[in-house]
């Protein structure tokens, strides 16, 4: 499995589908799962990808309460779906509405999956972390940087 990297612009259409980007459409191609992501985005996982994170976060024991939290918020947005042949992807109403999507959109690569912010959301929270990115520390990431 490939890393999704980079930013696109697309656009939503009237019915909420959006193109995936063309590089990302090999690694979503059989399927994947679409759900609420942190700071008011939607999370893009390959269907094996969401697996691996769901099965990591079973792990954590029914006792605590922030992952019992982090999960029921995760899982109740997900939706599991299949790019068609042209790459499109029908967002659901109640996750765009989540991520506050209107036409213009930012699809991003963060690794492991992708994620889709409305594209003034996405402009103002990167020129937010700009500074903060040139600040961060070795100790977030040790032997990263």
């Amino acid at each position: 499995m490939g890393f999704f990297l980079g930013t696109y612009t697309p656009r939503l259409d009237d019915k909420g589908r959006l193109i995936l980007p063309a590089k990302f459409r090999a690694q979503l191609a059989e399927g994947l799962v679409l759900t609420r992501g942190q700071e008011r985005c939607l999370y893009v996982f390959p269907l094996t990808e969401f697996q691996r994170l769901h099965e990591r976060a079973q792990s954590a024991p029914v006792s605590n309460k922030q992952a019992r939290d982090y999960l029921r918020v995760l899982l109740s947005g997900a939706h599991d779906d299949v790019p068609d042949k042209q790459g499109r992807l029908n967002i659901p109403a109640e996750l765009r509405s989540y991520a506050g999507l209107t036409r213009d959109v930012a699809v991003i690569g963060t690794g492991a999956r992708a994620e889709i912010w409305d594209a003034a959301a996405w402009e103002a929270y990167l020129a937010e972390q700009v500074d903060t990115y040139s600040e961060t520390s070795e100790e977030v990431f040790p032997g990263a940087l």
